[in-house]
């Protein structure tokens, strides 16, 4: 879980700088405009590891923590020394991809900013969900769900939030998660049939 723990010093390490130090804020922030017309690239990765709040950081890491060890765990078991790299292009790749959607919906707005690594998150939930779909997943902590049904009602949700007036980027949440459950996928393909058998095998269970 190196690699987990790593991630998390960092998103703290950061967000606590930038929550001390508003022009770390906002040299650090997501902004599409200043990434195409100032080419500051980095903020496409710098504006996952800053938060809004200690809360916003809070829950993202906390959420991180419960699934990024195991799905890390997982990806040194599969693939030996590659585990790590894999890991974390899923992570990166998440943060990357789930900024691609307010890139371009916002290159020319000047006011639009977002922090957080709720894209990146998202991707390593929905790894572990293409890994372990029926594994149940308890929501508000008290109801049992299977993962994979976690994973339906949050992308069904998401997308219509989507053009919600919340100030939460749902777009780099759904996205996010697409990502991590396809470059899952493309790590190992016999995994999306493991996928399907495993929900098929409990559904029989239920019914015989």
């Amino acid at each position: 879980m190196i690699v987990t723990y790593v991630i998390i010093a960092a998103c703290v390490i950061m967000s606590f700088a930038a929550f001390n130090d508003f022009s770390k804020f906002e040299k650090w922030k997501f902004s599409a405009y200043h990434v195409v017309h100032a080419k500051e690239q980095y903020r496409l990765i710098t504006h996952a590891f800053i938060h809004g709040s200690w809360a916003h950081l809070f829950i993202n890491m906390f959420v991180f923590w419960q699934f990024g060890g195991v799905v890390e765990s997982n990806f040194a078991a599969m693939f030996g020394a590659k585990g790590t790299l894999y890991y974390i292009v899923l992570y990166l790749g998440g943060v990357l991809v789930a900024s691609l959607p307010a890139l371009k919906k916002h290159r020319d707005d000047y006011n639009y900013a977002a922090v957080g690594a709720s894209g990146a998150v998202a991707s390593v939930l929905f790894s572990y969900i293409i890994m372990h779909p029926v594994n149940l997943l308890y929501l508000f902590f008290i109801i049992p769900i299977p993962a994979f049904l976690v994973g339906i009602l949050y992308l069904w949700y998401e997308n219509r939030m989507e053009n919600s007036q919340d100030n939460i980027a749902h777009d780099a949440h759904y996205w996010g998660a697409i990502y991590g459950a396809v470059v899952t996928i493309l790590f190992k393909p016999v995994l999306a049939m493991d996928f399907v058998n495993q929900i098929v095998n409990t559904v029989s269970r239920l019914f015989s």
